[in-house]
């Protein structure tokens, strides 16, 4: 298929990808063609999965095997044409996707890798494939009278979390509509359905028993976390260890083995992060409720602050910060007045 000078390189095993470290750059020298493959000039850090799947001088290999799982096919690497579609982040900063394969020219594949479920996958990829068509298709194509034709879309998301979740599910779009009458019509204008499989071991083995890389991927991943519970010395550096012990991606991780702690330091700093916020905010939450307890009870039952922590059984230690909010609302409405 000839190549149309907009579009991506295509994915090589050896090759060179652009100078700014975008996923053209997959081989396994860097944008310049030296030996370090691994400082690219990126704003967003990749995570593991992306490296496997998209980035690594494996990733041809690794991500025809997951396309040959989901697919049932018997997909070559040396036969098969793949196009890197996934967006840069300096030319997207607000859309950045994971893994994004065109398929010898007829199907662009949207992998999402994730460790919490999120049911707005379907609206973020339908964001992801408009920018990917957009620069697809030059832009004065898209006035010709002829149609324009495009490869098929297809949106994964692998899960691998710790919530309940079944082996497969279908996310549709359509469930996030708000319709006029209140009911889902037969045929909706605009529909993107995504396949959400769950890749933790035993619960989808069938998907993991069809790609190695994947389910090795998923037994590496356990051990993380398994490493991170226990609360083990440097868990992350102990995990890959341990899985090079027993096997699992020995060769990527005796590659890379700096690297991927990099990378999982990286993804554990924003789940903690994101964790820390939501306590935070739950915390905070539960201050303003007590504090509009006690101005009930002190307004409209005449109780002074100390009888109303009473009976709020607010702890000794947390009354000096109650009294100093309930002071700052008491000068706040004393000087408006």
């Amino acid at each position: 298929m000839a190549k149309d000078e907009n579009s991506p390189a295509a994915v090589r095993p050896e090759g060179r990808g652009g100078s700014n470290g975008s996923p053209e750059s997959v081989p396994g020298k860097g944008p310049t063609g030296g030996a370090d493959a691994y400082a690219p000039n990126r704003k967003v850090k990749d995570s593991m999965f992306v490296d496997l799947f998209g980035k690594d001088i494996t990733a041809r290999e690794n991500f025809i095997s997951l396309y040959n799982a989901l697919h049932g096919t018997d997909l070559q690497a040396d036969g098969t044409e793949l196009v890197s579609e996934s967006l840069d982040s300096v030319m997207y900063m607000s859309y950045v996707n994971d893994v994004a394969m065109r398929v010898d020219g007829k199907v662009v594949v949207l992998v999402e890798h994730q460790s919490t479920i999120n049911r707005n996958m379907p609206l973020r990829l339908l964001g992801y494939v408009a920018r990917i068509y957009e620069r697809m298709v030059p832009a004065k194509k898209k006035f010709y009278r002829g149609r324009v034709r495009v490869p098929m879309p297809e949106f994964y998301v692998m899960y691998n979390g710790t919530d309940d979740f079944p082996e497969m599910e279908l996310m549709r779009l359509s469930d996030a509509f708000i319709y006029p009458d209140g009911r889902k019509p037969a045929g909706v204008p605009l529909e993107l359905v995504v396949k959400a499989y769950n890749i933790t071991p035993g619960k989808g083995d069938a998907l993991l028993g069809r790609c190695p890389v994947l389910r090795q991927y998923s037994q590496f991943s356990s051990l993380v976390r398994e490493a991170v519970r226990e609360k083990r010395n440097e868990p992350l550096t102990w995990a890959v260890k341990e899985a090079i012990r027993q096997g699992i991606l020995p060769e990527y991780l005796n590659r890379k083995a700096a690297e991927v702690v990099n990378m999982l330091t990286m993804e554990y700093d924003y789940d903690l992060d994101v964790a820390a916020q939501k306590e935070e905010a739950f915390e905070e939450g539960l201050t303003e409720g007590q504090e509009r307890d006690l101005r009930n009870l002190m307004t409209k039952l005449s109780m002074t602050a100390k009888q109303a922590m009473d009976i709020l059984d607010i702890p000794a230690e947390e009354r000096e910060k109650y009294a100093a909010r309930l002071a700052e609302d008491a000068a706040v409405a004393t000087a408006g007045a």
